[in-house]
């Protein structure tokens, strides 16, 4: 049976599969880490949508801008960050009909990814989004409502490090086109470190400023 926005929305948790939201909190939110001008999303049905959906977290149900993909219905975002990041979780709102997303992998650390090589690698993390879970670009959430945001909480051992991250998202529910209205990241940003190495080259062997040095023998310093 086809399910639209007009439809009644399903109870949160209702199409089971998400992990729970786990421990985490607004404040983790890695949104002015993320580089928005370099975000990057690969069958938008409109350039800069990608960009759109990653919001902060105050404006996490504004409906204004969403990603809707173009020709089919898989998705592929790469996000980068402006530094070193150790993701907790993955936060999404999607369509709450057949444009939700159904399966959703995640890559780190990869920017030469497309579509064939997103299908073939093994993924960092894989999820399955449930049907009937999310909102609809234009609504509005009644306070203390429903939001239709699952949190997936991401492995932190493995998700350390991080300096770009892509979504990819493989197939949805049964519509010619996915819809996504919010991606939120939380967890732990550092700055990069850019100390400079210098190098000390020497042109050519002296032998008068080598007159005093010992074959094979090795000096260590006592000076502290």
């Amino acid at each position: 049976m086809s399910h639209s926005c007009e439809d009644e929305h399903h109870e949160h948790g209702g199409g089971g599969g998400h992990t729970p939201p786990p421990d985490t909190n607004a404040s983790q939110s890695l949104y002015q880490h993320i580089n928005h001008d370099h975000v990057r999303a690969l069958n938008e049905a409109e350039e800069g949508m990608g960009r759109g959906v990653f919001k902060r977290w105050e404006d996490r149900l504004e409906t204004s801008h969403v990603l809707e993909s173009d020709v089919d219905e898989q998705l592929l975002i790469f996000v980068p960050f402006t530094g070193l990041v150790r993701l907790h979780s993955l936060l999404v709102r999607t369509a709450n009909d057949e444009q939700a997303p159904n399966t959703l992998k995640l890559f780190k650390n990869r920017e030469d990814l497309d579509f064939s090589v997103a299908a073939e690698l093994a993924p960092t993390a894989k999820f399955e989004h449930p049907y009937g879970v999310g909102g609809c670009a234009g609504e509005s959430v009644a306070a203390g409502g429903d939001e239709g945001i699952a949190e997936y909480a991401l492995n932190r051992a493995h998700f350390s490090n991080i300096q770009n991250l892509s979504i990819f998202v493989e197939d949805n529910h049964g519509a010619e086109t996915t819809k996504i209205l919010y991606i939120g990241l939380r967890g732990e940003w550092s700055k990069l470190s850019k100390v400079p190495v210098v190098t000390l080259y020497e042109a050519a062997a002296n032998p008068k400023d080598h007159k005093h040095d010992v074959p094979n023998q090795r000096f260590v310093s006592e000076d502290l």
